[in-house]
């Protein structure tokens, strides 16, 4: 029963990521990257060290995806790389010494990054929608 269950869950997930748009993907990689975080302060705190290391892994490997994808054409881009490279690093230091307020350092600026593109999303959408935000959900 469980094997059927966790199928159906990664078809799900996985329908979802090859049909969302790149803007969502954003949004669920912010959301990943949050998860793992949370998932890394979670067994640290049970010191679950192999764990904690693995969830800090995943979240170290998106972000630096996004510093690697990260266009430089814009005005903003060289602080959102250093945003980004500061979050790196708190999950480097938080992994390496097992120290909680750094990991929750850099889920707090993940979250903010994702709340931003969450705020981007929705203000796409109204525009496209004729500007009419009561109607737009994201």
């Amino acid at each position: 029963m469980y094997n059927n269950a966790a199928r159906t869950a990664e078809t799900y997930r996985t329908q979802q990521v090859m049909t969302a748009a790149p803007a969502e993907l954003t949004l669920m990689l912010y959301n990943g990257a949050i998860k793992f975080t949370g998932e890394a302060i979670k067994y640290l705190q049970t010191e679950n060290y192999e764990k904690a290391n693995t969830s800090c892994l995943k979240a170290q490997k998106i972000i630096t995806e996004f510093m690697v994808t990260l266009k430089m054409d814009y005005d903003f881009s060289q602080d959102w790389l250093a945003i980004y490279d500061y979050i790196r690093r708190c999950l480097v230091e938080g992994n390496l010494k097992n120290d909680t307020t750094k990991l929750e350092e850099a889920k707090s600026l993940i979250t903010e990054f994702r709340n931003t593109w969450h705020e981007i999303i929705k203000i796409d959408k109204a525009n496209k929608a004729g500007g009419d935000m009561e109607h737009v959900q994201a």
